[in-house]
């Protein structure tokens, strides 16, 4: 812990970078117009590992060359980065940014499913599983039963984005073994594994030399390198260091409200009535799941 209240300060901070990232389901959107998924996800890797990588260059920082962590970054690029953005790319080609937006707020309830297996001082609790389980009612009431049973392309698309939620539950415990290391390095060597790994399944999906993409979509592809990687990044480095992870934490709440704000706003996109009621039961579940945590995991 940090030991030091919150203020005013932290909280823009914190507002800010929700904004942000909540923010990236109106570009992703925007990408996808013009340019396949896929693709769109390797560029956006590409530029930010280039910035990113001279960050941490003029920064005089490096990675230990040790398999593991190399293994556990691997890892990261693959569950943090490649498959995430590309699974939400995918499912934004049809479903709205908003709804994306909410399917991903079931992240930090996945998070909290695999600490319990995988790290003895975050067993779950029946207080966290009454949030995964207000979380799962909302997912179900998101997509719909029916739909569940009959798997049309929304609810496919839709499960995509989920799983990509669920990529970003995982990689939420495998970066935990890596917060020792140099920050700006550490997202250097994830973004650049990223780029490597989702290059050949770009260029045998999507075929990208055929694609003619228009200005709007290369422009929000540069945006969601820029702003919501690698600025972003900074910005979650910073809020941690001065109030540590349970506070960051707040933004799960944040960012589907967010998603959703942008897309009403700047896209004229109206979700329906359920979705609504599924965003309430999620944030309901992820704030039964947060109380249980104990106050000194910072």
């Amino acid at each position: 812990m940090t030991g030091k209240k919150p203020g005013p300060g932290d909280y823009g901070l914190l507002l800010a970078l929700a904004a942000i990232w909540g923010s990236s389901f109106l570009f992703i959107k925007l990408s996808v117009e013009t340019v396949p998924a896929a693709s769109a996800t390797a560029i956006r890797l590409a530029i930010a590992a280039l910035v990113m990588s001279v960050v941490a260059f003029h920064a005089r920082q490096s990675i230990p060359r040790d398999a593991r962590i190399w293994g556990l970054i691997l890892l990261a690029g693959l569950f943090g980065n490649a498959a995430p953005f590309t699974l939400i790319s995918w499912g934004e080609e049809v479903i709205d940014s908003g709804l994306a937006a909410i399917l991903m707020a079931v992240m930090p309830l996945t998070t909290v499913l695999l600490a319990h297996f995988l790290f003895a001082d975050e067993r779950a609790t029946i207080t966290k599983a009454i949030g995964v389980i207000f979380g799962i009612a909302g997912l179900v009431v998101l997509i719909g039963p029916q739909k569940l049973l009959q798997l049309g392309d929304n609810t496919v698309r839709q499960l995509a984005v989920a799983a990509a939620a669920a990529c970003y539950g995982i990689n939420a415990v495998v970066t935990r073994s890596l917060m020792g290391l140099p920050h700006r390095a550490l997202a250097a060597a994830i973004l650049t594994a990223s780029f490597v790994m989702l290059v050949p399944f770009a260029l045998y999906v999507d075929r990208p030399w055929t694609v003619v993409p228009s200005a709007l979509s290369l422009s929000s592809i540069v945006i969601l390198a820029i702003a919501q990687t690698v600025i972003a990044t900074f910005m979650m480095f910073a809020i941690i260091a001065r109030q540590g992870a349970s506070f960051f934490s707040q933004i799960n709440f944040l960012v589907p409200l967010f998603g959703v704000f942008w897309g009403v706003v700047l896209l004229a996109e109206h979700p329906p009535g359920d979705a609504y009621i599924a965003l309430a039961l999620i944030l309901i579940g992820i704030a039964i799941a947060r109380r249980s945590r104990p106050a000194a995991q910072e």
